[in-house]
C-alpha cells in the first residue's frame, strides 16, 4: 500500500511539472530521478501506471543529479528533472 501511494504522489507532482512548464496534455516525456531506495522500489512494482499516466518514454534513477528540482513527500527526498 505504501508503495502505491508513493507512486500516486509521485505521478501528482510529475503533473503539476508538467502543468509549471506548460508542457501540452500529448507532449511525451523523459524522467531523470536521482537515485532513493525506497522511490526506486515503488517505480519499480508501479512502472506502468506512472508511465502511463505521465507520458513517460524513458525514466532512469542516476546517482547525481545536479539539475532540475527538489521534490519531497512520504519521508522521500530526490531531485527529478523531466524533459520533452
Amino acid at each position: 500500500m505504501k508503495q502505491e501511494g508513493i507512486a500516486r504522489e509521485l505521478v501528482n507532482r510529475i503533473q503539476n511539472i508538467r502543468k509549471e512548464n506548460n508542457f501540452e496534455i500529448t507532449d511525451k516525456i523523459n524522467i531523470i530521478l536521482q537515485k532513493n531506495s525506497e522511490l526506486e522500489q515503488a517505480v519499480a512494482n508501479n512502472f506502468t501506471y506512472i508511465t502511463t499516466e505521465t507520458l513517460t518514454e524513458n525514466l532512469q534513477f542516476v546517482d547525481v543529479l545536479n539539475e532540475g528540482i527538489e521534490i519531497d513527500f512520504d519521508d522521500i527526498r530526490t531531485q527529478i528533472l523531466i524533459k520533452k
